[in-house]
């Protein structure tokens, strides 16, 4: 049978099957890994619910018990940074620059109405501390996707919050999510230098910046200050440079998975983003 659009290429699914969990001593009959990532993608692309997943994927339980557990248990993680450091051995991750952004994403009725508390955005076992990343911003009922890619889009993290809040305030737990593993000694976190909008324009975070030696091309806005003295200068090609991660937010919600939230949980939202990193790497 040929392969279908958005499938695994033999090549591809070799890079991440070392990584996926052992098959032996599971029930009968035991969907085939493969099977199921192709499942995942094609769930993620076409943002169809889980149960009309097409048969040739296998059970769509199963898709979805496997798309769950792999996000909770950190397969989906290993992958990620797995692939980071593919990419980065080989010298397609551009260290000179890391570029941050935000995207709202509206959240449909079903995201809502999870465990106790989750549309105030304190849901219990959540990650990253971003609660159910659920609320009320200026595009309704929302969820807000903060992203930082390379210098040339290559997306490398992502962290949730409730569509109304702000984007500075999350800017270090992004930066801090990157932590691209090689060959020797600790994973790889800090660029050479960092770019984003007016959003971003702080003195606490062009001070984050200089305290870890990153150079910060963050415009200021104008006849706002945070204090006293000139406005700060701002590299303008490093703010050019910054198109890349519009761009890439552009290519991510290509996936019709990402552009309205199902999820009720932040997690398995995030999941689907990490997901589509995948996708993105291997297509590299």
């Amino acid at each position: 049978m040929p392969r279908r659009r958005y499938e695994l290429t033999d090549e591809q699914y070799e890079r991440i099957e070392p990584l996926l969990p052992e098959v032996e001593g599971r029930g009968c009959p035991y969907n085939d890994h493969r099977e199921v990532i192709n499942g995942i993608f094609w769930v993620l692309r076409s943002g169809a619910p889980w149960r009309d997943m097409p048969e040739r994927y296998g059970n769509w339980k199963t898709a979805y018990d496997r798309f769950r557990r792999w996000a909770e248990d950190g397969t989906l993680e290993s992958i990620v940074r797995h692939l980071q450091g593919e990419l980065d051995a080989e010298g397609r991750i551009d260290w000179s620059q890391f570029n941050v952004d935000s995207t709202i994403v509206q959240a449909a009725r079903a995201a809502a109405g999870g465990p106790s508390g989750v549309k105030k955005g304190i849901e219990p076992g959540e990650t990253r501390g971003v609660g159910s990343a659920l609320g009320y911003g200026r595009g309704g009922f929302s969820t807000k996707i903060h992203l930082l890619t390379d210098r040339r889009g290559i997306p490398l993290a992502t962290v949730l919050s409730a569509g109304q809040r702000h984007e500075s305030a999350f800017f270090t737990n992004l930066m801090d999510e990157v932590s691209v593993p090689r060959p020797r000694g600790r994973p790889r976190k800090r660029p050479e230098a960092v770019a984003g909008d007016r959003a971003y324009d702080a003195d606490w975070i062009r001070q984050w910046c200089a305290d870890k030696g990153i150079e910060s091309a963050i415009p200021a806005r104008e006849n706002i200050r945070d204090g006293p003295g000139r406005p700060p200068t701002c590299d303008d090609q490093r703010y050019r440079d910054r198109n890349t991660v519009e761009r890439c937010v552009g290519h991510l919600k290509e996936r019709r998975r990402l552009v309205v939230r199902y999820e009720k949980k932040a997690s398995h939202y995030r999941a689907m983003i990490l997901w589509a990193f995948v996708e993105e790497y291997l297509s590299r």
